[in-house]
């Protein structure tokens, strides 16, 4: 298969590709878009990626902070991974891309890698309460352990789980080695692509000519877009998000502590409130036949785009059928919303959105009876297939989406 970057470039020859744009982040997106991979050997696709640029986790939050990255670089750095061609020469790219620095002298990178995922924090000795970047308004972060001495600037508000990775935040925290007595190492947990991306986003002024750069590079079959022109925060009302105060709702601040809150959301938001939509996928979005809506983290990876006005009026006027992938289990930040629950948060947070077809695993769904009403509230009717990896664990399988995506995207034939 040739590289096809740019949308509409295939061959003038047969009928035109079916135009589809998957809206997501990280790795909800980078299977759905996998799956439109597999879907390509069935049907003619132009696909499209409408990515979420609210991540302030891991790598990408460290560029914000640190280089005051126009756009967190991680999420479109996946998405452009997963349509990357399957060539050897560009899947050494995309390993390339792939790669994240490990500390030095420490070749296995797995600890770094759940620090940059939010997990377990050695360097502090304890669970972290958000596992990221990210404030709780009103809430105390946990105190760092005796293996951290951490720098804080109180009035931006202290960031031990990030700090701890190693990397040198002057802000939000600064992280000091406290065994060699030096300063920890800058690379350490950054993925190569993320740099790739902020150095091309740099370097040439224009995201969007960036992705194409990085998309070329990596033999992209389809495009990778931002959803905004900038990088936006994500902040959430939970119910719980302060362990102290179990009953009360507090402001949790950020996409990678709303994405491990341990509370229950009662309403997700981002900020600024109207950020300029990126015009490419405005004009994605109007030339559409299909717009897919997940799977991914609901409340901040598929309602972002949702919450973004001009791209909120664009989905609602775009003339293309839509459709909606369900996960397979909820996660933290959607602890207590039954499957069901998940399509009514749709309508709540876009009440003018009509979606035609909802998709979701037959062995997953659990009784689909509610699911297949609250499907029809969308206007939608409910396709059930296995859509999960076969060792019963809670991932889609891309190969197995893409096969249950051909007859519903085909449909418009």
């Amino acid at each position: 298969m040739t590289a096809r970057y740019a949308a509409g470039s295939r061959d003038a020859a047969g009928p035109a590709p079916i135009k589809v744009v998957a809206f997501g982040g990280g790795h909800g997106l980078a299977a759905s878009l996998r799956a439109l991979r597999h879907a390509e050997s069935a049907l003619d696709l132009d696909i499209t990626a409408i990515v979420t640029v609210g991540d302030n986790g891991g790598s990408s939050g460290r560029l914000r902070v640190e280089r005051d990255a126009l756009l967190p670089p991680g999420d479109l750095r996946m998405a452009l991974a997963a349509l990357a061609d399957d060539d050897p020469t560009h899947q050494r790219t995309v390993q390339l891309m792939q790669h994240r620095f490990a500390l030095v002298d420490k070749p296995d990178r797995s600890a770094e890698a759940e620090l940059a995922r939010g997990g377990p924090n050695p360097a502090a000795g304890r669970e972290p309460t958000r596992g990221g970047p990210g404030v709780v308004r009103g809430g105390e972060p946990a105190p760092g352990g005796p293996k951290a001495i951490l720098e804080t600037d109180p009035t931006r508000g202290g960031n031990p789980d990030v700090t701890a990775l190693g990397g040198l935040l002057g802000k939000p925290g600064r992280a000091l080695a406290a065994t060699g007595g030096g300063m920890a190492d800058p690379l350490a947990g950054h993925a190569v692509g993320n740099l790739l991306l902020l150095g091309l986003m740099e370097l040439l002024g224009d995201p969007v000519e960036a992705l194409e750069h990085a998309g070329r590079m990596v033999g992209a079959q389809g495009r990778v877009l931002p959803m905004a022109c900038h990088a936006v925060g994500i902040e959430a009302d939970v119910r719980g998000g302060d362990p102290g105060r179990p009953d009360e709702i507090v402001t949790v601040e950020g996409q990678h502590a709303v994405a491990v809150t341990h509370g229950h959301v009662e309403a997700v938001r981002i900020t600024p409130a109207s950020p300029p939509a990126s015009p490419p996928a405005l004009a994605a979005i109007a030339a559409a036949d299909w717009l897919i809506f997940g799977p991914g983290s609901w409340y901040t990876s598929v309602l972002p785009h949702l919450l973004v006005p001009e791209l909120a009026a664009a989905i609602v006027a775009s003339p293309a059928r839509r459709l909606v992938t369900l996960n397979l289990a909820a996660d933290n930040e959607t602890a207590g919303l039954s499957v069901a629950d998940h399509l009514a948060a749709l309508h709540w947070y876009l009440p003018q959105l009509r979606v035609d077809t909802v998709l979701a695993d037959a062995k997953w769904v659990g009784e689909p009876d509610p699911v297949r009403s609250a499907a029809q509230a969308l206007g939608a009717q409910l396709v059930l297939a296995p859509l999960a990896v076969a060792d019963g664990s809670a991932r889609h399988d891309p190969e197995s989406l893409g096969v249950a995506l051909v007859p519903v995207l085909g449909a418009t034939r």
